[in-house]
Formats: C-alpha cells, sequence, structure tokens
C-alpha cells in the first residue's frame, strides 16, 4: 500500500478561520499565558518552518509543554488558562472567536510524554477512534486508514497479525508508536510530540528519532526535549526557553555551535539546567 496515498476525508470541513497568508506552518506573535495570575509564557514570537522539525529545549519549569499545548489549545483545558497575542496555523488564526479548538486539534495533533492508549481498545480501534468519534464508518476507510497509520508510525510489520490484540499487549516502545498512528489517522497537519522518548529504552527512542525524520516529510514536527543530543540529532531548528522567555531561536547547528546568547551556551553546554 502506498503510504502517501490521500484516503478520504475523516473529519467534518475546517470552520472558517481569519486567514493571513504566510510561509509559516505556525506563526506565533507575542504569545503570553497564563494562569491565573501567573504569567507562564511572555511574549513569546516565533515562526515553525513547514516539513521541518523544531525543538522546544529549557530547564523544567520555563514554558516548554505549555508553549507545544498552545499551539492546538490544549492548555485551555485548564480551567484558569488564558492567553494573549496571536497564532496562525497555515495563515489561519487559530484563536477566532468563530473557531472551537475540536477543529484546530483535527489538524494540530498531540503525543505525550507517557503513551496513553486506550487499555480495553484493540491495536486497530485505537488508531482509527478518532476517526470513528468524527463520524467516519465506512469499514473500508478505517482498515486502509488502520494500515496506512501504522505503516507511517513504522509498527505495521510489527502487529499486522494481531490487530484485534488488546494495545496494551504491546512494549511501551510500540505503544508509543501506536499512539503517534491514532495522532496521523486523522490527518493532521502539524504533530506536536511532548518529550515522545523519555520513558522509553535506547532502542525505542532510536526508533522514535527514526520515525521522526521519516515523518517530516509530510508534517511539521514541534518535539519539546530535555534530551540535547535527541535535540541535536533530530531537529532542523532550536528553540531555547528560559522562565517563559524565548531566549533564542535559529537553525540546530547553529544553537548548538554557535549561539549568540551566552544563557543559551550555558544550557547546551551543561552549565545549567
Amino acid at each position: 500500500m502506498n503510504t502517501a496515498q490521500v484516503l478520504p476525508a475523516a473529519v467534518a470541513p475546517h470552520q472558517t478561520m481569519e486567514h493571513k497568508p504566510t510561509n509559516a506552518a505556525l506563526a506565533v506573535r507575542n504569545l503570553s499565558v497564563f494562569f491565573g495570575a501567573n504569567e507562564v509564557l511572555k511574549r513569546v514570537s516565533l515562526d515553525i518552518a513547514p516539513n521541518a522539525v523544531t525543538a522546544i529545549i529549557g530547564p523544567s519549569g520555563c514554558g516548554k509543554s505549555t508553549f507545544l499545548r498552545s499551539l492546538n489549545r490544549m492548555h485551555e483545558l485548564n480551567p484558569d488558562a488564558r492567553m494573549t497575542g496571536e497564532i496562525r496555523l497555515f495563515g489561519d488564526d487559530i484563536y477566532a472567536s468563530t473557531v472551537e479548538p475540536v477543529i484546530v486539534r483535527r489538524r494540530v495533533g498531540m503525543v505525550f510524554q507517557k503513551s496513553n492508549p486506550f487499555p480495553t481498545m484493540t491495536i486497530s480501534e485505537n488508531v482509527t477512534v478518532g476517526l470513528r468519534l468524527n463520524g467516519v464508518r465506512n469499514r473500508k476507510v478505517l482498515a486502509e486508514r488502520t494500515e496506512q497509520s501504522l505503516r507511517m508510525a513504522a509498527l505495521w510489520d510489527e502487529v499486522k497479525d494481531r490487530l484485534q490484540a488488546p494495545a496494551i499487549s504491546l512494549s511501551g516502545g510500540q505503544q508509543q508508536r501506536l499512539c503517534i498512528a491514532r495522532a496521523l489517522a486523522v490527518q493532521p497537519e502539524v504533530l506536536l510530540m511532548d518529550e515522545p522518548a523519555s520513558a522509553l529504552d535506547p532502542l525505542a527512542t532510536s526508533k522514535i528519532e527514526d520515525l521522526i525524520l521519516e515523518l517530516k516529510k509530510n508534517y511539521t514536527i514541534v518535539i519539546v526535549t530535555h534530551n540535547m543530543q535527541q535535540a541535536a540529532r533530530s531537529s532542523d531548528f532550536t528553540a531555547f526557553f528560559y522562565l517563559g522567555e524565548l531566549v533564542e531561536f535559529g537553525a540546530t547547528p547553529k544553537i548548538f555551535t554557535s549561539p549568540s546568547q551566552k544563557r543559551t551556551e550555558d544550557y547546551v553546554t551543561g552549565r545549567f539546567g
């Protein structure tokens, strides 16, 4: 099966979003995020390039995960959260008053730090749960999308003969790739990954990193990681956050070999963090 094949649309047409042409996959302008009175992100602006991997690095508590979740409005699950500024997804204002968060999350998928397959569902049911929630009932479409997504997650050959087995029967690394397949099944435009390999052994981590490099051919990927070697190996661009501020952003080789800011140099060389 050609994994590049475009299958029938799985979700309702996008809601009308205010559009402004841009070359960036995600254009972030003056983004501040608050939880109650606490300003967690402070006036962050950067452009995330399409079909590239952007790594978000920085010490614990610097706002990395909050930034990532703001890109698909996941931070709004906290009732105390609010934001100011603007984020555009391929020119569309994702925070426009007419846009529902669920529409944004269909276009911007998320893979979390801890693999979270649905334990009562089979492998195939885990892949297609988003499609079925969006009303897809055609068995042929579901079967095709299952194979396509598992292939793209480099998992098909390992599970194709046991698609009806419980998802929790898979290893930790396989479960994380299953969660990636689940995110890919609804055909997002951007894939967010929050420490996707932090709980995995070196072999499983290597498979995830190889997968990230393969997926960027078709997707824009933003990854939060504490692992400096992983950021250097896997990303095209790197953003260094510290105390809620974007300290430096640029091509990964420059950030790791000749950063412009002393704080960046101190962090990537291990002097703090």
